[in-house]
């Protein structure tokens, strides 16, 4: 269901297999599979299955040359628009594109392989490929993985700016090749920031299509929340054109993704919308990332939870605590919580801000994050 009333960006049309986004057709809905992609059935059972509950496009990790292998079996038993998320591997392009519709990359991402080599040139491979392949690209962009370029241009407390100016100049080399079947997504934890961001840059790029997401939502109904409070404030001016609610969640629960971006998009269209726009209340804050195939261990879910039911009695402090489950998200997207754990396969990663606190077992993680929270509310109470 679209927005009444609003008067949409005027984005460009971008195909996405058998979907357009942008140029006025209707707000598509994303998700992505939380199975190991090697696991061909598993793989292919939540693609259709998250595909039934209304998905347009279907996001799946490949990492590697047995994941790519596998998604050549995953292509042929679904019919299912499929996007692919390349890491730090630009060169995985080539191996992919030949069985999915659109593949996302992030610029910060560019820096991680074949250092000595511009960005220009990995990223004129990727538009080559995807010309050649009929595929559409995201230009991905997210706050914990910034081009380490254009971090340096600004100040250090602003970290919008940098994801601006680093969407904006892959825009321009990508229209320069003649390359303009792509579009853009611009995410943060922080629904506020994700809010103004994208605002921005649809002022300085209104051509452009958006891909709108709160990274890390968290579980629901917190994850929902926030998501709601980004996409009502923005889809309500006009700007976005497809969405991924992401949510932590159990592998047979992904589709709740799409039923939840569904039911906000009728409520906007409804005209169901909160009238404020602020989410910096001084309460506890827990983000942690949508469950995904490249999560290191699934008792990551399990802990999510935990670290939720046991934080509950200090909800009333402005306090936040980053789960996350994979070493991609992991060691930068913690960076700004008060408290952080990344998870890999044997133990978890505590952090302090940026600081490095040690690597504890699952079974022995809450003790400590319990340690650590109690001294940050004791310093709060004594200032």
């Amino acid at each position: 269901m679209e927005p009444r009333n609003i008067q949409r960006n005027k984005t460009r049309a971008v195909r996405i297999g058998s979907i357009h986004i942008g140029g006025g057709n209707p707000v598509a809905v994303q998700s992505m599979t939380a199975t190991k992609t090697q696991d061909v059935d598993a793989t292919v059972g939540q693609v259709n299955a998250i595909a039934a509950a209304g998905a347009d496009v279907i996001r799946i990790a490949v990492d590697s040359r047995k994941d790519a292998e596998a998604l050549k079996e995953i292509r042929k038993q679904t019919k299912a628009n499929l996007s692919v998320d390349l890491q730090e591997n630009y060169r995985m392009a080539e191996i992919v594109a030949p069985y999915v519709d659109k593949i996302r990359y992030n610029p910060g991402h560019l820096y991680h392989h074949e250092r000595e080599k511009p960005w220009q040139d990995k990223v004129r491979f990727i538009a080559d490929i995807a010309a050649a392949n009929d595929c559409a690209v995201r230009v991905g962009v997210n706050c914990g993985s910034v081009d380490p370029d254009k971090v340096g241009l600004f100040d250090e407390e602003d970290s919008i700016s940098p994801m601006i100016a680093s969407a904006v100049e892959h825009c321009e080399f990508l229209d320069g090749l003649g390359f303009t079947r792509y579009c853009v997504s611009l995410k943060d934890s922080d629904p506020s920031k994700v809010i103004e961001v994208n605002r921005r840059f649809a002022t300085e790029r209104p051509d452009v299509p958006l891909h709108l997401g709160v990274t890390e939502a968290g579980m629901p109904p917190d994850g929902i929340i926030k998501t709601r409070i980004a996409f009502e404030q923005l889809i309500s001016r006009g700007i976005g054109d497809t969405i991924r609610v992401s949510l932590t969640v159990p592998n047979d629960r992904k589709g709740e993704e799409i039923v939840a971006g569904r039911q906000i998009l009728a409520d906007i269209a409804a005209g169901r919308v909160r009238s404020v726009v602020d989410f910096g209340l001084p309460t506890l804050n827990i983000i942690s990332c949508p469950s995904c195939s490249r999560v290191e261990n699934e008792a990551f879910v399990v802990l999510a939870q935990q670290v939720k039911e046991m934080t509950a009695y200090a909800r009333d402090y402005a306090i936040t605590i980053a789960v996350m489950g994979c070493r991609v998200n992991g060691p930068g997207e913690t960076d700004d919580a008060d408290l952080g754990l990344w998870c890999a396969p044997n133990f978890v990663n505590l952090k302090r801000g940026k600081e490095e606190l040690g690597q504890f077992p699952y079974e022995d993680i809450l003790p400590k994050l319990k340690a650590e929270l109690d001294a940050i509310i004791a310093r709060k109470t004594m200032a």
